[in-house]
């Protein structure tokens, strides 16, 4: 990325308008992306936020606390020249969504799912128009095409900016139901993530909690809020 530099060079950075959205400027020097295209960005809260994290940086240059300028980078330069495929790729998790494979046991287990899982899916049914079909253990089971299809145009539909945060709501969950909960109001992100871990969260209620899984956990988490954050941004 222009302005992308080991240590930080620019005494302000700040959220311009330009030519078909808003931009980031480093002093006088406009940000690109890794791949050197312009990084122009569809609202000013957007740029702002981006803006935000480069101001921060403190000598050294630290790209892991830059969330949002990453996904920026992302929607351009990756989610944008392929964004029918990306779109496809997300809408594919319809075919084997977390929320339709169910435990076989214990019957703790087992109700736990229903009751945090069932709601969603009635949603994605009557809202979605796509009703789900559930199934137990992991055994493939296959989906109505005219709900995969229905999932498929509303993914589809999402401009790359969004189909860049959507990306990592969906995997980072493993539910495409749980990511348009969240980006259609029907769901927080945070309640979000903690139906995504019912399975997780019932093993450690039984075994207790491991630190190295706890610690890739807390990543993930704060992942999946920064993705939810970056679409808001998008307006």
């Amino acid at each position: 990325m222009s302005g992308w530099a080991a240590r930080r060079f620019w005494t302000t950075a700040t959220a311009v308008p330009a030519d078909g959205g808003f931009a980031v400027h480093l002093d006088a020097r406009p940000v690109r992306t890794p791949l050197k295209a312009p990084l122009i960005m569809p609202t000013l809260a957007l740029a702002e936020a981006v803006a935000a994290e480069w101001q921060a940086q403190d000598g050294k240059v630290k790209p892991d606390t830059m969330p949002v300028t990453r996904t920026a980078n992302s929607a351009i330069d990756k989610v944008a020249p392929q964004h029918d495929a990306v779109a496809e790729m997300l809408a594919a998790y319809g075919e084997s969504d977390l929320l339709c494979y169910r435990a076989t046991g214990p019957e703790g287990l087992i109700q736990r799912q229903g009751e945090a899982w069932d709601p969603l899916l009635a949603w994605a049914a009557d809202h979605l128009s796509a009703p789900l079909v559930v199934t137990t253990g992991v055994m493939h089971v296959t989906q109505p095409p005219d709900s995969l299809a229905a999932l498929s145009r509303i993914v589809h539909q999402l401009d790359p900016f969004r189909l860049a945060a959507f990306h990592d709501l969906v995997a980072i969950s493993g539910s495409l139901v749980l990511a348009l909960a969240v980006i259609h109001g029907r769901l927080s992100a945070t309640d979000a993530w903690t139906l995504s871990r019912v399975d997780e969260d019932w093993q450690i209620s039984l075994w207790g909690e491991d630190e190295e899984a706890a610690d890739h956990a807390a990543l993930k988490h704060a992942a999946f809020l920064a993705a939810d954050r970056f679409y808001g941004l998008c307006g």
